[in-house]
């Protein structure tokens, strides 16, 4: 190797270390060469679409949006002679562009190095895959990569006309390349897993290393020391989160940690939630969401025993109830100790309760009450209340004994059967016994001159 070969290459590396970070450029330990991850620059609003297995109905088909793709990972190896004579050896990988589209890059940068011989050309290579890649295959979106080693009878994509121009002509001595150009992805579901956990990795990085205005304090902070609800990407400090996550938790509204944005939507998912607060706080907040989301399933019911309170799912062919916790076995209805095919016995609070919910119930409803409480005791209170609701609307209290009174007919001296006492039906005062009329004949009453 000679001096002017061994000072370009590695100045070439430190040029490269100095430039990416550990993250984009690893560089080898034992030879000269090593790893560069290149992120392919993408437009705004790029889709990638994925065709699942068009047997399905309807098929699994996958389709996102992303603002990042997995890099396109270029290994090396610096000859003895390069750069004054060989090339570097390298090889492609990347996980969305097939093979076909590979080799069609790698012939290339073998094209870039020919116009470049005797200098150094991996900044060259770097530039091109990050910048051009998409320009070069023709990619646009939505783009829908072709996955290698497809079952058969899935839908193959068109991904070799989309590139036909870049690898027409391919030869027996190109399938050569083909070790040196991979696709490195095993199925269709490792490719959206791949895509969607990059992308969001790549967007955090993003994120994290700019400047952002909090919309509660307004002061400017580094991302990483924000936080942004995932759906209207609203920008906050994780310190006036974490207090408004926390007064929220204690109070108890698990469900009301959303984007303090005005009329915003948008809700902190339970990762972001955790991130936040205590971990008593947040097994709180865990147990909370935990039991209202329970509260809203129709066939869960709590044991009865307050020491217990463990969810159990009821038995659609029977109101019994075994709870897992403490083996308690109860009625699922009325929640006392399950008594087989017996009517359910209530308290008078509970009989008022199910009286109102039959007066307003649907047909099904009324014959799932009538068969766990009677039907002959339900059917008895809501005419007791009926009974009851007539007298309030066309009877009068005694103003002696408050016993019910009808006025039919005559005057409006009445006298009270339950207890014998005389009282003016207008004023609804007790008059005296021995002249009860003096309090329609004296002037000086309100009632004067109106017996009838």
């Amino acid at each position: 190797m000679s001096l002017e070969d061994k000072e370009a290459q590695e100045d070439e590396l430190l040029a490269l270390a100095s430039i990416y970070d550990e993250d984009e450029f690893k560089r080898a330990q034992s030879v000269q060469g090593g790893e560069i991850r290149i992120s392919v620059e993408l437009p705004e609003n790029f889709t990638v679409f994925l065709r699942g297995n068009q047997a399905e109905n309807p098929p699994n088909n996958f389709e996102c949006t992303v603002c990042f793709l997995p890099p396109i990972v270029l290994n090396f190896e610096f000859p003895a002679d390069y750069p004054s004579t060989s090339p570097p050896a390298f090889t492609l990988n990347s996980k969305w562009l097939s093979q076909a589209q590979l080799i069609a890059l790698y012939k290339h940068l073998d094209t870039i190095w020919e116009e470049k011989r005797g200098s150094v050309v991996l900044f060259a290579w770097i530039q091109f895959l990050k910048e051009q890649t998409l320009v070069y295959l023709n990619i646009t979106s939505p783009y829908e990569p072709n996955i290698c080693g497809q079952e058969k009878g899935q839908s193959r994509t068109s991904e070799e006309e989309v590139c036909s121009d870049a690898v027409a002509g391919a030869t027996a001595q190109e399938e050569s390349l083909d070790t040196r150009a991979m696709q490195d992805v095993e199925s269709l579901s490792n490719l959206i897993r791949e895509i969607l956990d990059f992308d969001h990795a790549q967007q955090e990085k993003c994120f994290n290393g700019k400047m952002h205005t909090c919309n509660i304090c307004f002061s400017e902070k580094l991302g990483s020391e924000c936080m942004y609800f995932l759906d209207c990407r609203h920008v906050y400090c994780k310190a006036c989160l974490k207090e408004y996550f926390e007064i929220q938790i204690k109070d108890g509204q698990v469900h009301c940690l959303n984007c303090p944005e005005p009329e915003c939507h948008c809700v902190a998912t339970p990762g972001q939630v955790k991130e936040l607060v205590e971990e008593q706080l947040f097994a709180r907040y865990d147990r909370l969401l935990l039991q209202s989301s329970l509260d809203l399933m129709s066939d869960v019911v709590y044991c009865p025993r307050p020491c217990c309170q463990t969810p159990v799912m009821q038995d659609p062919c029977c109101s019994m109830g075994i709870c897992s916790n403490c083996s308690h076995t109860f009625c699922t209805v009325c929640k006392m100790a399950y008594h087989g095919i017996s009517t359910c016995k209530m308290s008078a609070e509970k009989l008022l309760e199910v009286r109102d919910q039959y007066i307003t119930a649907d047909q099904a409803t009324k014959r799932f009450l009538e068969k766990h409480y009677g039907k002959r005791v339900i059917e008895k209170a809501v005419e007791e209340l009926r009974s009851n609701q007539w007298v309030k609307g066309n009877s009068r209290s005694c103003p002696s004994c408050r016993a019910p009174i009808q006025k039919i007919d005559g005057c409006h001296k009445m006298l009270c059967a339950a207890c014998n006492k005389p009282f003016c039906w207008f004023c609804m005062h007790i008059i005296t016994t021995a002249d009860p009329y003096m309090h329609f004949n004296d002037p000086a009453s309100p009632c004067y001159n109106k017996l009838r």
